[in-house]
């Protein structure tokens, strides 16, 4: 519920601040008042985008807030966790500036919010019918969420939605998995070509690397051969062998060692270094006796090497690793396409379950509205009658959708067909019907919502246009009857509407510091009286009026 509005610095509106009732408010004015204004105001704090050309002077930002009473809305509660915003307990405060250089900002509790997040949380407070509102009358989704308000449809509807989303999802990934099987089965029997040449390779891990060193050591292993049997011969076999000169050396030394304190260290590194030596002669024999040369394990490497030669430039790749790794991506595609027929049966299974599960629900929304058919027909034309249209009749035609097919919304296609003159030639509404029509067309509709949902504020700007006498008392009727368990706001022309306010409001302009302002006020009972006396008939009312006024306001 709104409690109190406050605009400062917006077109014609200086600075004014006003409480509301929580039942039926009504804003009267004379034309050019400042009424649309007030809804101009009220819209930006509902997410309507600013402009700087609102502001009435431009050295100072315009300011719009207003105060609402929250108590007992859980969604809300949700809302402000999800959107991680502070409460303030049953209040909340919703505040809209636009700055001098038009750039606009906005708040709730004094948390900044975008937006988006600003017409998300308005949808959940006010719902603002304003004069041209009636198109969406016409709109066939609109249709669709009177008759599932009507029928209590909203949690089976999200479940449906649900289940939907999930039906389609999968659906994609089917069609994913079916593309992805095209180009495996298009590129199969070429990855299982490479695959086998790479299999029948059977690489090793570096075994290109290491023939490579290998065919290099075979290449020179002659001239290899000769160089060690040289070395071994100069260490063990020549005339003064190196490790037998070494040994006849420490001999030599050896008697000595005990009268020259240098001696024994300097034994000790010939040791070494015979016993070194001797190592390396044995260790060249060794060599020597292992380096062969051998013709046919030149012509096998070489045969391998050209192999591998000729697939890594094939495969574009540096070395073993890289061909390896080549391999077991090809194995691994190759496993896919077996698999894939696997993966698809699976999620055809999983889709027709979840389309089933869809279908099964969208059956049971059908049914829920087609039982609201008939009784939203005969109370709408009910209160068409009672609003002055005694000859207009509402039909709702509702058929399915292409057989077996499924919409976001479910399996019905519904539109409200109109016959504003007992033609019975029913025609969509946006064909025929007039706009004082769709006024009081949507009026008696939203009165019945209004009873099957728990619907916010409800605003009404000039709806009741193109009316006058006994259907605007019948409208302003209605407008009571709705304010019995909501706020309602209406601005309005008709006196016979204004005579149902819990709080009536006058709008009008004064003159200040020689510049015309627009205020508000909160009338009293007999300031009520002289205003819809006015109304009536008009600025100098007769005394017919004014007691025409006073019936108006006691019945």
């Amino acid at each position: 519920m709104l409690r109190k509005l406050h605009i400062q610095n917006y077109a014609i509106i200086d600075e004014i601040e006003f409480d509301l009732s929580p039942r039926l408010n009504i804003i009267t004015g004379e034309t050019g008042a400042g009424k649309s204004i007030l809804m101009g105001a009220l819209s930006l704090i509902l997410g309507d985008r600013a402009d700087s050309a609102a502001l009435l002077h431009r050295d100072r930002k315009c300011i719009i807030e207003g105060y609402f009473n929250i108590a007992g809305k859980k969604e809300l509660q949700q809302f402000f966790v999800t959107n991680d915003l502070d409460t303030d307990g049953d209040d909340l405060v919703i505040r809209r500036e636009i700055a001098v250089s038009g750039k606009s900002r906005a708040f709730v509790n004094d948390t900044p919010v975008n937006l988006e997040q600003l017409r998300q949380l308005s949808a959940m407070l006010v719902d603002l019918h304003q004069q041209f509102d009636t198109l969406s009358l016409a709109d066939s989704d609109f249709q669709r969420q009177v008759l599932d308000a009507l029928a209590g449809n909203a949690s089976l509807l999200q479940q449906y939605q649900l289940n939907y989303q999930q039906w389609q999802q999968g659906s994609k990934s089917l069609l994913a998995l079916q593309e992805e099987k095209k180009q495996f089965a298009a590129t199969y029997d070429y990855n299982k070509f490479l695959y086998e040449e790479l299999e029948e390779a059977a690489f090793k891990e570096n075994e290109l690397e290491d023939l490579d060193n290998e065919l290099r050591l075979l290449s020179n292993a002659e001239g290899i051969k000769t160089a060690l049997s040289a070395v071994s011969f100069e260490l063990n076999e020549g005339e003064q062998p190196l490790v037998q000169q070494l040994k006849r050396l420490l001999q030599q030394l050896q008697p000595y060692s005990s009268y020259h304190t240098a001696l024994p260290d300097l034994l000790l590194r010939l040791q070494s270094a015979q016993i070194e030596l001797a190592d390396i002669a044995s260790e060249v024999e060794h060599i020597n006796d292992h380096v062969q040369y051998d013709a046919k394990r030149i012509d096998f490497i070489s045969d391998r090497i050209a192999t591998g030669y000729r697939l890594l430039k094939k495969h574009n790749a540096r070395d073993t690793t890289e061909l390896l790794q080549l391999q077991q991506a090809l194995s691994d595609k190759l496993a896919a396409v077996l698999n894939i027929d696997d993966a698809i049966a699976a999620k055809e299974k999983e889709t027709q379950a979840l389309f089933a599960a869809a279908q099964d629900k969208a059956a049971l929304l059908s049914k829920n509205r087609k039982k609201q058919v008939k009784p939203l027909e005969d109370k709408v034309n009910a209160l068409l009658q009672q609003v002055g249209m005694p000859n207009a009749r509402l039909k709702v035609d509702m058929q399915e959708l292409v057989a077996g097919a499924l919409g976001e919304n479910g399996a019905d296609r519904i539109d409200f067909l109109f016959d504003a003159n007992k033609s019975q030639r029913f025609e969509p509404i946006r064909k025929v019907a007039s706009g004082g029509e769709l006024s009081r067309l949507m009026l008696c509709i939203k009165s019945l919502v209004a009873q099957s949902l728990d619907l916010p504020t409800m605003i009404f700007d000039e709806i009741d246009t193109g009316i006058s006498g006994e259907a605007a008392k019948q409208v302003g009727i209605i407008m009571k009857a709705l304010a019995a368990k909501r706020q309602v706001i209406s601005i309005t022309h008709q006196p016979q509407i204004a005579g149902k306010a819990d709080a009536h409001f006058f709008v009008y302009k004064e003159v200040k510091a020689n510049a015309i302002k627009t205020n508000i006020r909160l009338l009293t009972q007999e300031e009520r009286i002289n205003a819809i006396a006015r109304m009536l008939s008009g600025e100098k009312p007769t005394a017919a009026a004014m007691e025409n006024a006073r019936e108006m306001l006691t019945n």
